[in-house]
């Protein structure tokens, strides 16, 4: 190994030795001064650094070799150097945020010490220590980059949980007004038509009752005009009672139909469909193309019928529909896909992903919770589409 040259010369060849074996030993840059800033020894990793060969430092001023300059080019004046003021006054420093400059004009991040030499007391220069930080540098601000990048994702995450919430609370609160709303429409139907026909029945069986009790004091002519006045009553209270039945079967349709139990989930859709283009006067054209024997699980089916009649009630409130188009098929890739288009206004994109469109905010939840999607194209005067993917196959 190339021993360090040093100036002035050691009169202890032994010492000499020990010393170039220490100096190049380490890989960080170690160099001496004397009082005028002069270079009195460097090692071979320090003068390497500095792109100079370690001959041609010796004797040269090391702040106007190196250290000439400040990281942004302007002049760096020897008097404010913490180098030259190790010695000056008699304190050792350590800086880690300036450069050091190269040979061919270029700088490097460095880390470096400077201790004063002391003999007898007296300071005859100083050791200077140093390392190129340029990669630690550079993971230092890659890292304070990554950290400002997580951070603005957390804020981002945190503003769309913040969101999603708000969304979720006033989903809940919209579905609590529509289940109310139909408890109120229920009650209002109970009262206003099956309360209204039980309060006829009442009257009528009230009538029958009382002239049954007048019956042993009429002649047989009276009699016999009465049991026919008594059968028209009669008559009347069956076709009441019908009409009950009628009402009581509408309402538990609303509020389950019973085809989805008894003949299953695509039944139910085609006499949905039927159903609502019969109310709204639109024309129909029904397609469907689905293996009957397939049947999704029974929350998932139930899943689906809701998302449908909301497709139908979306056309049927905003759309002003004349013709509508419906979709159902099932397909390889193990999909069930709902398609319904009409020809109505249309709206802009944006009305759908609006904080207040519960009714699309429901579907998708609805989707979403069985591995689905609803996705939406619509335009102001173009109509609407609205699809549904969601898996056959339920976990």
């Amino acid at each position: 190994m190339e021993t360090p040259v040093l100036a002035p010369p050691a009169s202890d060849p032994l010492w000499q030795h020990q010393l170039g074996l220490l100096l190049e030993s380490t890989g960080e840059g170690i160099f001496g001064i004397d009082l005028d800033g002069h270079c009195m020894f460097i090692n071979r990793a320090g003068a390497q650094m500095l792109d100079h060969a370690p001959t041609a430092v010796l004797g040269r001023n090391m702040h106007e070799l190196t250290h000439h300059s400040h990281p942004d080019g302007s002049h760096y004046a020897d008097t404010d150097c913490p180098i030259f003021n190790a010695f000056r006054r008699g304190l050792p420093c350590r800086i880690d945020t300036e450069v050091f400059w190269r040979r061919d004009g270029s700088a490097f991040a460095v880390e470096y010490s400077s201790h004063p030499i002391l003999d007898g007391g007296v300071v005859r220069g100083a050791v200077i220590t140093f390392v190129d930080i340029t990669e630690r540098r550079r993971q230092a601000l890659a890292l304070q980059q990554a950290k400002e990048e997580l951070g603005l994702r957390v804020d981002e995450r945190t503003r769309e949980l913040s969101d999603a919430l708000a969304q979720l609370r006033e989903l809940s609160a919209w579905l609590d007004k529509v289940r109310e709303d139909e408890r109120t429409r229920i009650a209002r139907e109970v009262h206003d038509e099956l309360g209204s026909l039980l309060v006829a029945l009442k009257m009528d069986v009230d009538w029958i009752g009382k002239r049954l009790g007048e019956q042993q004091e009429r002649t047989p002519e009276a009699a016999q005009g009465m049991r026919t006045l008594m059968r028209s009553k009669c008559h009347n209270m069956s076709g009441l009672i019908e009409r009950a039945v009628d009402n009581v079967g509408r309402i538990i349709t609303d509020l389950r139909p019973s085809i989805l139990d008894h003949q299953g989930l695509w039944a139910a859709l085609e006499w949905q469909a039927h159903e609502f283009v019969q109310s709204a006067e639109l024309v129909l054209d029904w397609q469907m193309a689905v293996d009957p024997a397939l049947e999704l699980p029974e929350q998932a089916a139930i899943a689906v019928f809701r998302i449908f009649q909301e497709m139908l009630s979306n056309v049927g409130r905003h759309a002003r529909a004349a013709h509508l188009e419906v979709r159902i098929e099932t397909g390889a890739d193990g999909l069930l896909r709902i398609a319904v288009r009409d020809d109505g206004v249309g709206a802009p994109a944006r009305a759908f992903e609006a904080g207040t469109a519960y009714g699309v905010l429901g579907m998708r939840e609805r989707a979403r919770h069985f591995g689905g999607r609803i996705d939406i194209d619509s335009a102001p005067g173009a109509g609407t589409l609205l699809r549904l993917a969601l898996p056959l196959t339920q976990p």
